[in-house]
């Protein structure tokens, strides 16, 4: 276990550097200053970064992954639909309500619509989207067909909110969608997927083993928008936190620490609680596998809390602050880091790197880590430079989102359907904590620079969405161009054949 440890901080240290180097390197120019302290507190918390994904993602191979998968097995393997359903349902009800980024979502329009409410509506869709995937991989379903019905009901629903005089609301409720797929539910969700359709078997086992998550995250974005609609009409506020970075160990780091600690511990218990259920009276695995994953949990809890403390700490008043200073002096300076920003952060994200190494895994190195990070990465950077360019320019989210998701739909038809639901799982995946706690305030601190505080929910909100959608272009082009080139590498050796000289031919006479 201290050797896969250690891995896994080499690797996490890989991911964080380029982070800090390009934050530390930027703070020495005019362009975002730092002061010392605020360099100081930004490389501690970067250190403890490292420290929090690799306990993470130890975390995730021993336990989370194994809990998802055991389950998917156990319950398929007992043939009943409606016991695996209504299980998958009341899993995702407990898992996304329990989800820590859920509750600073609905503290957002707690104004208009009240939290619990919200908390509840995201909840049940994320339980019923799942369900739905899963009866997806029973009985075979296109994942293609299945995603442009609700695509094409979200912009639906979207464009009755919009005439009802909700546009505010509209970047919200699409950022619920990458937002509620978090770091605890990706690694269970996504194991669930790979248990149930490698027990069911197939010749598509692979294939079907993703698109939970890509199910799962239009389910939230259909909720706020229900409840959108519901609430047009009232005013809505973003109400500006204190971003600043905190200097001493007091009270109040003490009390983040238990409040995140809490968070953490409800989504891990919630979680438990089902799987101590399912162990009973299903499953049956033996004591050194549940040994296996108390440790795994252990981990992962550890890991997740040192994560999010750091990012609130010193990633979220550093990013806002990096935001409103370019802001108020060279925009163009701040487009340019945007996408350089984005094609780095994604590195860090936890989940991202549960997800690429389950896709080796699954596609027997067809699809390589390597080549899902850079696709990642490019999608990230390029969808991070589009929300400062909107933020310029001042015009909505639709236009972004329309061209863009009927252009990954319009690719999922000429690509291998494998590669169309990993890139759809990616879109949830990559918009995960790091984006929301140092993308997301870099893009309100520009917005409050440029455009005031009563633009935030309009313009700066929306981030979080453009990072879930752009990947699903940049890896379905990985797969259009492997497409591409086999057909280009066949028609090559077609052309090689038929220009054979015949001199070239032997010919064997029959001896009579």
């Amino acid at each position: 276990m201290g050797k896969a440890l250690l891995a896994k901080l080499k690797e996490a240290l890989v991911s964080v550097v380029p982070v800090l180097g390009l934050v530390l390197a930027l703070s020495f120019t005019p362009l975002a200053p730092l002061a010392q302290h605020e360099r100081i507190v930004f490389a501690v918390c970067a250190l403890f970064l490292v420290i929090g994904i690799g306990l993470f993602n130890l975390g995730a191979d021993l336990a989370m992954s194994p809990i998802g998968r055991y389950t998917g097995e156990g319950l398929t393997k007992s043939r009943k639909l409606v016991i695996l359903a209504c299980t998958c349902f009341f899993m995702g009800v407990l898992i996304t309500v329990a989800e820590p980024d859920l509750s600073v979502l609905a503290g957002q329009i707690s104004e208009v619509v009240n939290p619990a409410m919200l908390i509840a509506a995201v909840g049940i869709g994320v339980g019923m989207f799942l369900v739905l995937a899963v009866v997806r991989i029973v009985t075979r379903t296109d994942l293609t067909a299945m995603l442009l019905f609700f695509y094409m009901l979200l912009f639906a629903f979207a464009a009755m909110m919009i005439a009802r005089g909700g546009q505010s609301y509209l970047p919200l409720a699409f950022d619920s969608g990458g937002v509620t797929t978090g770091p605890i539910t990706v690694p269970f969700i996504m194991a669930l997927g790979l248990g149930i359709a490698q027990t069911l078997g197939g010749r598509n086992a692979s294939q079907n083993s993703f698109g939970l998550i890509a199910l799962c995250s239009a389910g939230p974005v259909l909720a706020v928008l229900i409840l959108s609609i519901a609430a047009s009409g009232a005013s809505i506020n973003f109400p500006l936190p204190e971003y600043s970075v905190m200097t001493a160990l007091g009270p109040e780091f003490w009390a983040l620490l238990g409040e995140t600690a809490w968070d953490v511990a409800k989504s891990l218990l919630l979680m438990v609680l089902f799987f101590a259920g399912l162990q009973k009276f299903i499953l049956h695995l033996p004591m050194q596998k549940l040994v296996q994953i108390g440790f795994g949990l252990v981990f992962a809890f550890v890991g997740l809390v040192i994560f999010l403390v750091a990012v609130t700490i010193g990633f979220m008043p550093v990013g806002f602050k990096i935001g409103y200073t370019m802001g108020n002096s060279d925009p163009r300076f701040l487009e340019l880091f945007a996408f350089i920003i984005g094609m780095v952060v994604v590195l860090a994200e936890p989940a991202v790197h549960v997800l690429n190494q389950q896709v080796e895994e699954v596609t027997g190195g067809a699809v390589t880590r390597r080549q899902m990070m850079i696709a990642l990465s490019v999608g990230v950077g390029i969808s991070i430079g589009l929300s400062v360019l909107r933020l310029l320019l001042g015009f909505s989210l639709l236009y972004y989102l329309i061209p863009g998701y009927l252009l990954s739909l319009g690719l999922s038809f000429f690509v291998p359907k494998l590669y169309t639901a990993i890139a759809f799982d990616s879109g949830g995946v990559a918009s995960g904590p790091l984006t929301s706690s140092f993308i997301l305030p870099m893009v309100i601190g520009a917005c409050v620079a440029m455009r005031g505080p009563g633009s935030i929910m309009e313009y700066a909100f929306g981030v979080v969405a453009m990072v879930a959608m752009t990947p699903l272009i940049t890896i379905q082009a990985l797969g259009f161009r492997s497409v591409v080139s086999g057909f280009m590498h066949e028609k090559s050796a077609v052309r090689r054949i038929l220009s054979a000289d015949d001199a070239q031919i032997i010919y064997f006479d029959s001896e009579d």
